[in-house]
């Protein structure tokens, strides 16, 4: 067994390779950017050091300063986790010019695979169905939107060096290719410095199934059955189960035999995945099963395979990587229950998915049989900008699929976050949706039911405001009795009573709020009777003695209150508290979240339409279009592509026709 590794990487997978090397009794060396100083990872480490500033490509895309601590740190392995530099071939070939064991394929399979248009051609001459589509190199927009003519809409657009659902883009008509081309070939060039995209036919009706592969450096190739990872948003996978719904023996063994056929073709060593699509509109069959990609490295949905397998792939990479065989054959490996695991995102349903960022002033996970968090992060951490917005990963692990299901649904509806705000009621609703659970789904199910999935804006919990308008001035009282304890000689004077005086009848008293960070207003309504006694109402909820909420987290900014999934903020409110920077003057866009503006179509006196693309603001690896919420002309343009912009900065100001 290798003596050490360092972990080119962060959060929840740097835990979860770490967790697996210490049980091994290996030396774990940890880097890091700024922004992570104080990260979970870096404290489980054995040791750790920095690497650079928190923007991905000057810390965890700097191959030769990770290179640099690993020699230092004199480690005898590099795992580099997934995405970051888990797929560049020229990290594992640094690695191997300096003695450093990489632990993943060689270069040459990374380089093989790594290009999408060139693994089809592969995998072509090993008699592996591909998708229809131009996997050429022709790069000139003209010609690529004559090939997607020639294809037929819809389209997919996809990075040739792409991944995750990056530099990708679905083209319903003709008309919009340009714009998605543009788009698509941007993100490639920023995600992965390579603008390429090679254009394929969509599939009407696809599932998305993967399967996992593993292979020694002693020729033996086997695969660890499959995964159904067709709940998408964006192309980013929400949802991964396994087995898959509706596998055949048949399908099963035909896909298995295509995986391992692909892994051979490229001499692949260690843990791999092949993605494949399959057309579902006569549930899965043989024969309509197309290979899309292989991704060189661990899965972020791993676990599901781990459950229904009992093996730990971590572990498989180090004692693979180290030159032992495999331990088992094809026919030793079996499939046990079924298992489910949700991806747990700061983002926000009720405003288009959008990343969440801020401090975690509470999280909480439930525990029990069948059930497993991997998770990077920990109460009091804050969840930054500059990465992926994964909070944790939930899993679950039943006899059946539907009790997996339902222990997964359950596990959500006990997690408790507080901060940013998360989708977890988002997706505990999926794991009960009715076309799920039945096994009637496809990469475009969540798109077809987002509004029965909670998806979007919905009215404000007034039962939850209610709660935490009375938090508040609950706090507000304790604070003013204090204040005047302190000063007064007499504790019991009714002149020291935080409260206005009145000698008859029940008083109403307005009180200001923000909730959600939007203006409002409760009332606190005080009885003579009862001295000192009071409640709180807001909206149609009075009274509301008798609902009940989740949880309520004190913070010094407000009160987070949770109820039915769903997170209010609920803060007090001056107003003669003005931001003058962020006033509007005749309308403004605003920065949606934090992060960096990259193009702005629009000049200033320009007359624009409702809903035409003013900006483009890159968050957490996501491109995020702002649109004209109205007609318009362009007043100003309040600040310069390539600026990192706060969330809530005024970016773009409006003179409205009215």
């Amino acid at each position: 067994m290798l003596e050490s590794v360092l972990i080119a990487n962060r959060g929840e997978i740097a835990c979860r390779i770490i967790r697996t090397a210490q049980r091994l009794g290996m030396r774990t060396v940890a880097v890091y950017s700024e922004a992570d100083a104080g990260a979970l990872f870096v404290q489980m480490a054995d040791e750790a050091h920095p690497i650079g500033p928190p923007p991905a490509r000057e810390s965890y895309l700097q191959i030769d300063r990770i290179i640099e601590v690993a020699k230092r740190t004199k480690a005898a392995s590099i795992h580099p986790g997934y995405g970051f530099l888990s797929e560049r071939a020229e990290f594992a070939e640094a690695c191997a010019k300096n003695g450093i064991v990489f632990v993943g394929p060689p270069a040459s399979a990374i380089k093989a695979m790594g290009l999408k248009d060139a693994a089809k051609a592969l995998v072509q001459q090993a008699q592996v169905p591909v998708v229809p589509g131009y996997h050429g190199s022709k790069q000139e927009p003209d010609f690529l939107r004559q090939k997607a003519y020639e294809i037929g809409y819809p389209v997919l657009i996809k990075a040739v060096a792409g991944g995750g659902g990056k530099g990708m883009r679905r083209v319903e008509k003709a008309a919009d290719f340009d714009a998605a081309l543009e788009s698509a070939q941007r993100e490639a060039q920023n995600s992965f410095g390579d603008p390429r995209v090679l254009v394929e036919k969509y599939i009407l009706s696809p599932r998305h199934i993967e399967i996992q592969v593993f292979a020694d450096g002693h020729g033996n190739v086997v695969h660890l059955f499959e995964r159904d990872c067709s709940l998408q948003r964006r192309h980013q996978k929400v949802i991964e189960e396994a087995p898959a719904p509706g596998m055949t023996p048949e399908m099963r063994q035909g896909m298995g035999q295509a995986a391992v056929e692909a892994a051979r073709a490229v001499g692949y060593v260690g843990a791999g995945t092949v993605e494949f699509i399959a057309d579902g509109r006569e549930g899965l069959r043989p024969d309509r099963f197309y290979f899309m990609e292989m991704n060189t490295r661990l899965q972020v949905e791993h676990p599901v395979t781990e459950a229904i397998t009992g093996l730990d792939l971590v572990e498989l990479q180090f004692r693979v990587a180290s030159g032992e065989k495999l331990p088992f054959s094809q026919d030793d490996l079996a499939i046990n229950g079924h298992a489910v695991e949700a991806r747990l995102y700061a983002e926000d349903p009720e405003k288009e998915f959008l990343p969440s960022t801020g401090k975690l002033w509470a999280l909480e996970f439930p525990e029990g049989e069948g059930i497993r968090i991997d998770t990077g992060v920990e109460a009091g951490a804050e969840v930054t900008p500059f990465y992926d917005p994964m909070i944790a990963k939930v899993i679950a692990h039943g006899a059946t699929r539907d009790e997996a299901l339902t222990m997964l649904a359950d596990a959500l509806g006990e997690t408790v976050v507080a901060g940013p705000r998360t989708n977890a009621a988002f997706l505990k609703k999926l794991c009960e949706a009715e076309g799920f659970r039945a096994g009637q789904f496809d990469t475009g199910f969540i798109d077809r039911n987002l509004e029965s999935l909670g998806a979007g804006p919905q009215p404000a919990d007034d039962v939850a405001v209610s709660f935490g308008a009375a938090a508040l001035i609950s706090r507000e009282i304790d604070r003013l009795r204090m204040s005047e304890l302190q000063k007064s000689d007499e504790p019991s004077s009714p002149w020291s009573a935080p409260d206005g005086f009145q000698l008859l009848g029940v008083r109403s008293v307005g009180v200001p709020l923000l909730v959600d960070g939007e203006r409002a207003e409760a009332r606190e309504v005080f009885s003579t009777e009862h001295q000192g006694a009071s409640t709180v109402a807001f909206g149609s909820s009075d009274p509301w003695a008798d609902e009940q909420v989740d949880r309520e987290i004190d913070a010094p900014h407000g009160v987070y209150v949770l109820r039915n999934g769903r997170q209010t903020l609920v803060q007090p409110y001056d107003p003669f508290d003005v931001d003058l920077e962020h006033m509007d003057e005749g309308g403004s866009v605003k920065a949606p979240m934090h992060g960096k503006l990259i193009a702005v179509f629009v000049l200033p006196g320009e007359r624009v339409e409702k809903g035409q693309r003013l900006a483009i603001v890159e968050a957490m690896k996501m491109e995020h279009v702002l649109v004209a919420p109205s007609n318009a002309e362009i007043a100003e343009i309040a600040a310069e592509p390539g600026a990192q912009v706060a969330e809530g900065a005024r970016l773009i100001v409006l003179k409205t026709e009215e």
